[in-house]
């Protein structure tokens, strides 16, 4: 195994967590799974005409979308959980914050991107974060995000009914600060950052990578040979006068 040199996590422990979090990866999709959320076949013939795409590039690209959306809480799972092999103090809670540290007394929620939240679920991220502070006026919370505007360690400002708040104890942090607590170095986010397609080469030559397994379109013919016809069945089977459906 290639030696990685970076001083806060061992090579060890990135090689496997790396790996852990490739093999997360998804790549299967069926019919079942391609529905859960329930298709929209309106929106998939607009964005199929709008675009200048067949139906079928269309579809692919929601495939894509999906596939891609379920790979993003997978690395979500690999930030989140990648600070129990650089400090045994923190952990991953089965439910509760997505990080903790009980020695320091620091409780942390964490987003991959500073505009995932909109201000409903940032106002209840903030509530969790002052009901925490009254339970202990010693404990620190931190909205950490991957993805932030800035390079940030700051009170975390928020308006709750209108009315302007922030507290010092509940704090807005970008990764590379947090890696900086973390770790007390303050490049070491950027050091991962630089080793992380070195890991990656040597996890994906270690392992056999699936290729992706889709037997969409297969199913959906199976309903009909019409791709559109199939979509609509697929959705309104049920509602009135498409038992009778043609296109």
């Amino acid at each position: 195994m290639s030696r990685y040199n970076l001083r806060f996590i061992s090579d060890e422990d990135l090689f496997n967590h790396v790996k852990n979090t490739v093999e997360k990866y998804r790549f299967k999709i069926d019919l079942k799974k391609f529905n859960k959320n329930f298709i929209d076949p309106i929106k998939l013939a607009f964005d199929s005409k709008v675009y200048g795409k067949t139906l079928q590039e269309t579809i692919e690209s929601e495939i894509i979308r999906q596939m891609d959306k379920s790979n993003t809480n997978h690395i979500g799972y690999f930030h989140q959980n990648i600070f129990k092999f650089v400090d045994s103090d923190w952990e991953v809670p089965e439910q509760g914050f997505d990080l903790i540290n009980e020695r320091e007394k620091i409780y942390v929620e964490m987003k991959n991107k500073h505009n995932t939240m909109n201000s409903s679920s940032a106002q209840k991220i903030y509530i969790k974060m002052q009901g925490k502070l009254l339970d202990s006026s010693e404990c620190r919370c931190m909205l950490v995000e991957v993805i932030a505007k800035n390079s940030q360690n700051s009170a975390w400002k928020i308006s709750l009914d209108g009315v302007s708040r922030e507290h010092e104890y509940i704090r807005r942090v970008s990764i590379d600060k947090f890696y900086e607590i973390v770790t007390g170095r303050s490049n070491s986010f950027k050091e991962l950052c630089q080793v992380l397609p070195k890991v990656l080469d040597d996890v994906i030559c270690s392992i056999e990578v699936e290729t992706i397994e889709n037997t969409v379109f297969e199913e959906l013919s199976e309903i009909s040979p019409n791709l559109l016809k199939s979509l609509y069945m697929l959705s309104f089977s049920k509602y009135e006068g498409f038992g009778e459906f043609e296109i």
